[in-house]
């Protein structure tokens, strides 16, 4: 039977090179199929706790497991194989000549036959619709289809696991949308998806999931819809809610739910407010 736990961290602490600890005792469990956005302010520890997920950084004392097993003695290569990382900035993760060169990298690595790589390759082209541009340099591309590149090269290896680094960082609202929608699909399939932003409105809109993170600790997770209702908590780490779910808190008196995520929900409300006052 599959280990309904994905990733779990015991006790986890870490340190960088210049003694200040950054992360503090983390105890953490991420279930297989979750979708869980992590958020906080600069430094709060999202992009390190991350890099545990994957043996990038290992930790100065506690453990992480995945999938059950304690991953002390793996190896980065190996890992690799059921963590895949998306960095935040595209261009530090392809090199490749063209796209599909970018593509077929990661499969070719670990040793898979052509025909296998082939339909990696060829399957993360259609499901990104990069094949327009497969035979492309990556570094002519437009920034959002960098990003895609750098998403689809890691979808080639079909890990398990999707850690998206500030996946949506630069993109303009259509190609945010278009991206997101392609990251819920892949949730959808079955992927555990670890998504570290700063946008709360791509939070509230899409992922069920929240972990707030303030100087080392995790100091809320939960549903997002229960997190997002923690003001004094969301005051204290400097979390600006959407302006949407501000406006439903506002209209709380007026017969308005006060734990509104998007802009369709409010609508929504709004409009059965409307219609038991006509019928009032």
């Amino acid at each position: 039977m599959k280990h309904s736990v994905c990733l779990e961290t015991r006790e986890l602490g870490f340190s960088y090179e210049d003694g200040l600890p950054v992360l503090h005792g983390i105890s953490l469990t991420i279930n297989r199929g979750d979708f869980v956005a992590v958020i906080g302010q600069n430094g709060s520890g999202k992009t390190t706790l991350a890099k545990h997920f994957n043996g990038l950084l290992r930790p100065d004392f506690g453990e992480v497991f995945l999938f059950g097993e304690q991953i002390g003695d793996k190896q980065v290569s190996e890992l690799a194989q059921h963590v895949g990382y998306v960095f935040q900035n595209p261009d530090h993760q392809i090199f490749s000549a063209t796209v599909r060169e970018e593509l077929n990298f990661g499969p070719r690595n670990l040793g898979m036959d052509k025909e296998t790589v082939d339909r990696r390759t060829e399957a993360a082209l259609a499901c990104f619709e990069l094949t327009p541009v497969a035979d492309r340099q990556p570094a002519v591309l437009g920034f959002g289809l960098r990003r895609k590149v750098s998403i689809a090269a890691v979808y080639t290896m079909e890990t398990p696991v999707f850690i998206l680094d500030e996946p949506t960082a630069g993109l303009d609202l259509r190609s945010t949308t278009e991206l997101m929608l392609l990251i819920c699909q892949l949730n959808q399939q079955g992927h555990t998806i670890i998504l570290i932003t700063h946008d709360v409105r791509i939070v509230a809109e899409y992922v069920p999931r929240c972990m707030v993170m303030r100087a080392g600790e995790i100091v809320a997770y939960g549903p997002t819809r229960e997190v997002f209702k923690q003001d004094q908590l969301l005051r204290q780490t400097q979390i600006a809610l959407p302006q949407i779910s501000e406006l439903g808190k506002r209209m709380k008196s007026h017969g308005m739910r006060d734990d509104i995520l998007t802009v369709s929900e409010f609508c929504e409300v709004y409009n059965g407010m409307q219609v038991a006052d006509l019928q009032g």
